[in-house]
């Protein structure tokens, strides 16, 4: 008996230095490692507290704000994430000890899941993600063996979390009653669904009032417009290197060994392999970022730990795989912490360096007046976070796709006045001025006066698809709408910057022909909120083939927005 109290303690001792270990390293990280570019993205959610985005719902804006308010720094914006991401550990070694799963296995493997160390000091939407799904497990763990009241309540909150995290929360919950259909019968079970969606109505509300801008980006406007092989032959590769770069084939291996012992670890193992196959099918509708699978990381950890104690601890050389596979990690975040230029000059990685002196280059030109990125969240955001104040907007040209700046206010302060425009293209007889940063990044600028955009105004179109044969007269009914406070008209008299409105066919992305509306459409004026129709008159293309379709509003010198959604059109 002695002994057996020893061992616990001794192991939870273990538990606790790995854990005070790795939080440290942690807000070491945090703190020293620029944000990324979507972490300063999110922090601009912050600045804008909302129920809901164009991308995301909003804990991750909360995350952020209350570390944000604390201090204005890297650690700052990353805090709660270090804290969630130690107590998400902690939460499942306590799960664990149900299982009486050892220590040492524990602190091997959940410290050689690369994608864990990738969410102990980076804030995106998948940080409260990753918590609230552990936290889900956890009392889910005592809700089906316990009849505590309290219970139903927790969950209800938890899985209202969960969905104010990140959508694919959905998949928990959904995978986990799929797993025991016996919770249907259970009235507190009821109380739970009800409560979550009533806590969640003021984000469908949200949605609501924007059109569903988030079901349409992720569901429509995130497919890609041809499938390629390598998006579903990579994505098991990715996971793997997810899991863990030298031992992500054995923990795999290992989870689905498992035996199916009570209902949680059949929720486990029907949590852990939906997942993992909902994304692998996604993969036949575009591009499967690999940290979208995050939230089967958390069962599949805990199903390898518990498949080890069924079966006997793993071979011998697992142990040294695993200590090696965790000095590849902690070299890789070392590299990072030290800017070693090897890692500096990885894709994903460079936007963590350099951000902070470019910012304050740009300072230098501007002073406290506005700067316009074109095509890309990230490196305005980036620039207002560091100069802490909302002085750079992103334009969102035709070529790109809509983001949360088309909805912020940003643009209605930058209307008349100077600004300093860049891009990262050289537009002769546009761009006169370039700003090199430290790491040999170029951007070209140019200055414009007198700022005049129409990000927001929103064009319908009365039909989704055309069929029509090659260079045929088309004429179509547009409602244009204002969404300003304020009125808008697109005359010309007395703007320094001519408005069009442009008929463009995309074909694979590139734009094959653009044609300009005739002059009454400089008559129209519209007072806040109001709507016109106007009817437009253009010609199909001349090469047969599928094309996009979509009507863009350009002020010189801009590319023009993205003002309605995409039309198929099929010349024959």
């Amino acid at each position: 008996m002695q002994a057996s109290i020893n061992d616990k303690s001794s192991s939870n001792k273990s538990i606790w230095y790995f854990l005070l270990f790795w939080t440290v390293l942690n807000a070491i990280q945090s703190y020293t490692l620029e944000v990324h570019g979507d972490e300063a993205y999110y922090w601009m959610y912050s600045r804008f507290l909302d129920w809901g985005y164009f991308d995301h719902p909003p804990m991750v804006a909360v995350f952020i704000r209350i570390g944000d308010s604390l201090m204005h720094n890297e650690l700052g914006l990353r805090l709660l994430t270090v804290i969630t991401n130690s107590c998400s550990l902690y939460l499942l070694s306590l799960i664990l000890k149900k299982y009486a799963v050892e220590a040492k296995w524990f602190i091997v493997v959940a410290s050689g899941l690369f994608i864990f160390h990738m969410y102990g000091f980076t804030t995106t939407p998948d940080s409260p993600l990753l918590f609230f799904t552990v936290l889900f497990y956890y009392f889910y763990q005592r809700y089906i063996q316990h009849t505590d009241r309290y219970l139903p309540l927790v969950l209800m909150l938890i899985t209202a979390c969960l969905l104010y995290s990140k959508y694919h929360g959905i998949l928990v919950i959904g995978f986990t009653v799929l797993s025991n259909l016996k919770l249907l019968k259970r009235p507190s079970f009821w109380f739970i669904a009800i409560g979550a969606v009533v806590l969640y109505l003021p984000h469908i509300f949200w949605q609501f009032h924007h059109d569903f801008p988030s079901i349409k980006y992720h569901l429509f406007d995130r497919s890609s417009d041809q499938y390629h092989f390598e998006f579903t032959w990579l994505y098991p590769i990715g996971q793997l290197a997810m899991a863990g770069p030298l031992i992500g084939w054995f923990l795999f291996y290992s989870a689905f060994k498992v035996k199916i012992q009570d209902v949680f670890v059949r929720a486990l193992v029907v949590n852990c392999m939906g997942t993992f196959l909902f994304f692998m099918l996604s993969t036949f509708k575009g591009e499967v970022q690999l940290h979208w699978t995050l939230i089967a990381f958390v069962p599949l950890i805990m199903l390898v730990l518990i498949s080890f104690k069924q079966r006997g601890n793993p071979p011998g050389w697992f142990y040294k795989l695993g200590i090696a596979n965790i000095a590849l990690i902690v070299f890789i975040r070392m590299a990072l912490l030290f800017q070693f230029p090897f890692v500096m000059q990885v894709g994903p990685l460079k936007s963590y360096f350099g951000f902070k002196s470019w910012t304050a280059q740009v300072q230098k030109r501007v002073g406290k007046g506005y700067v316009i990125i074109r095509d890309g969240f990230q490196d305005p955001s980036k620039y207002n976070y560091y100069g802490n104040a909302l002085k750079a907007m992103s334009y969102d040209s035709r070529y790109y796709r809509k983001t949360q700046y088309d909805s912020w206010p940003i643009e209605d302060s930058l209307q008349h006045k100077r600004v300093l425009y860049l891009e990262e293209n050289k537009e002769p007889g546009l761009t006169t001025d370039s700003i090199v940063d430290n790491y040999d990044r170029k951007w070209y600028g140019m200055w414009v006066n007198d700022v005049r955009t129409y990000q927001k105004v929103l064009i319908d179109v009365p039909l989704q698809s055309i069929k029509t044969a090659p260079g045929k007269a088309i004429e179509m009914t547009l409602t244009l709408h204002n969404p300003y406070p304020r009125a808008i008209d697109f005359t010309d008299s007395g703007y320094t910057h001519k408005a069009s409105l442009i008929t463009c066919f995309f074909q694979n992305g590139d734009l094959i022909t653009e044609q300009k509306a005739s002059n009454d459409f400089n008559q129209i004026s519209l007072k806040p909120g109001a709507q016109v129709n106007y009817t437009l008159r253009f010609k199909a293309p001349n090469v047969k083939g599928k094309y996009n379709l979509l009507f863009s509003i350009r002020t010189s010198p801009f590319l023009g927005a993205k003002n309605s959604g995409p039309v198929s059109v099929v010349v024959e």
